[in-house]
């Protein structure tokens, strides 16, 4: 079990803040975003820092407030399966918050993050008083189920290439990653790590992508150019 008092920092956060770095937050009023702000403290983790581990008891809402994240598992052969990849703006873990249970899953982070956590109890007041909260969780919790179904599908069924471009795609969900635009800052690397492959291997794949114009490489990331195209590769 994690020890609450070593997992965050103890600063309260504003409203304003809260907005910029959470969409779902700025449909709530004015008393909803208070309580939000009350329960909400912001915490730093390093590159490959676990955030918390399969079995683990963590008892926050999490949204990831700069960085990048990976969520994932290592199955009992060993094969690590990525589930998703975590950006700025994506909260995640409200389905172990709801049903008050140890974590199904790891969450490590690909580089240098900082996390907004809200305990249970805030979250809990947030849904059973907040019917704009709620709206988003059914939203949330759907595009999340979609994502997961899909990341198994296209990990045992495509290539290389194929899982490179849907890693790449699911970092586009409007409803996940609200505020994204078609540039990501992300590197080789870590589209390798989210893909399962290595960074050589990604390497060759993104210039596959980019010479079929579904992509373009630039400096420290990667602009989107068909984003249906990209979704859809290896169909």
């Amino acid at each position: 079990e994690i020890d609450r008092d070593a997992t965050v920092d103890a600063i309260m956060i504003a409203a304003d803040h809260l907005k910029r770095i959470a969409a779902w937050s700025r449909e709530l009023s004015d008393r909803e975003i208070e309580v939000a702000c009350a329960g909400i403290v912001e915490k730093s983790y390093a590159t490959n820092e676990h955030i918390f581990m399969r079995g683990d008891l963590f008892d926050y809402w999490t949204g990831v407030v700069t960085g990048l994240a990976r969520m994932s598992i290592v199955t009992k052969d060993g094969k690590a399966a990525s589930f998703a990849g975590l950006t700025a703006g994506a909260w995640f873990g409200e389905g172990s918050v709801l049903k008050n249970e140890p974590r199904r899953y790891d969450v490590v982070v690909l580089r240098d993050t900082r996390l907004a956590l809200m305990d249970r109890s805030t979250f809990f007041w947030l849904f059973e008083n907040s019917v704009a909260f709620n709206r988003f969780l059914v939203r949330q919790l759907n595009e999340r189920l979609g994502q997961f179904i899909g990341a198994m599908e296209y990990d045992r069924t495509l290539d290389a290439t194929g899982r490179v471009a849907r890693s790449i795609a699911s970092l586009f969900n409007p409803i996940l990653y609200p505020d994204l635009t078609r540039h990501l800052e992300i590197t080789q690397e870590e589209i390798g790590a989210l893909s399962g492959i290595s960074r050589q291997n990604a390497n060759q794949c993104l210039k596959r992508l980019e010479a079929l114009g579904l992509l373009r490489l630039e400096y420290g990331g990667v602009t989107i150019i068909d984003l249906d195209r990209l979704r859809s590769y290896g169909e």
